[in-house]
């Protein structure tokens, strides 16, 4: 058991809960049991803080927080979501090995070998099958991996880095595309992760598709004055795991008000896996399924 503490104002970074609802649920439900420091300010133990996260992602899901409390934590882990949109898979059983000692170099806190390794997959699949077979069975495993407290916060983070600029330096390698859809790449505010998008870019791009990318937590209304601006075709939105699933329709049905009718919107990822079908949304549930999805726009705009 670890004896990492992390104080209150650590703990609402980290779960996304204020600090008015961990001192009212300490007081109500008895949970979360904070210690204190010589200052007698509350100090957090890893494991509620892990057992947090896990109440939150519940929380976003629609579960009460109340029945939750009062969960042990090997009931919120039995019921914590699972993805369920269509997981990337490696091509064989030997890929899967090499995914698992890509992850091993992560643990290691190997940063060099790990872009070294990256570097030679990218060299040896292109980037097209680089991105679908690597990229996205990887940064699934972290996913997971960091859902089941497996994998610490800071070797996730160096997952996400590394792995970014390799897709950034690889995608500024790419001939520029004229002609093609232009397709507008971000997310909405509070959702930070940026692999998706970058794993798109690269697929689109190579599609022939001009991508505009704003990066990640746009405003609403930002994307919808960007979108004119730059006369996209598609504006193409991701969502992560991590991203509270209900309130992903309310801001689809939003953002599409706002955008010409003529201006398609796509939205895929992890956080639209259990999404119901929204008139004016293309919900793409995979890599394929966008690539797919672009081909058909493509052809019925030749």
């Amino acid at each position: 058991m670890s004896n990492t503490t992390f104080n209150i104002a650590a703990v609402e970074r980290d779960t996304g809960l204020s600090k008015d609802v961990l001192r009212m649920w300490e007081r109500r439900y008895g949970f979360p049991v904070p210690d204190r420091d010589s200052n007698g300010e509350r100090c957090y133990p890893t494991e509620q803080v892990e057992r947090l996260r896990v109440i939150k992602r519940l929380m976003d899901s629609g579960h009460r927080p109340g029945k939750l409390l009062a969960m042990p934590p090997e009931a919120l882990a039995e019921l914590a979501p699972r993805r369920s949109m269509a997981v990337p898979q490696a091509e064989t059983p030997s890929c899967t090995d090499e995914l698992e000692s890509l992850i091993g170099l992560i643990k290691a806190h190997d940063g060099a070998g790990y872009q070294q390794a990256m570097h030679h997959r990218l060299a040896r699949e292109g980037m097209q099958r680089f991105v679908q077979y690597t990229v996205a069975p990887l940064t699934h495993r972290i996913g997971e991996s960091w859902e089941e407290g497996s994998i610490e916060v800071f070797e996730e983070h160096l997952f996400t880095e590394l792995t970014k600029r390799l897709l950034r330096q690889s995608i500024a390698a790419l001939p520029t595309a004229r002609g093609g859809a232009r397709i507008l790449l971000t997310s909405v505010p509070e959702e930070q992760h940026v692999l998706g998008l970058l794993m798109v870019e690269a697929l689109f791009t190579l599609e022939g598709a001009e991508c505009i990318p704003l990066g990640t937590q746009m405003p609403l209304f930002e994307i919808a004055r960007a979108a004119e601006a730059h006369r996209a075709d598609i504006v193409a939105l991701s969502f992560s795991i991590a991203f509270p699933n209900r309130q992903v329709p309310a801001l689809l049905q939003q953002l599409r008000q706002l955008l010409p009718s003529g201006v398609a919107l796509w939205a895929g990822g992890a956080g639209v896996g259990r999404c119901q079908p929204i008139e004016g949304v293309r919900l793409l549930a995979s890599l394929p399924e966008a690539i797919g999805e672009l081909k058909t726009w493509q052809a019925a705009h030749a």
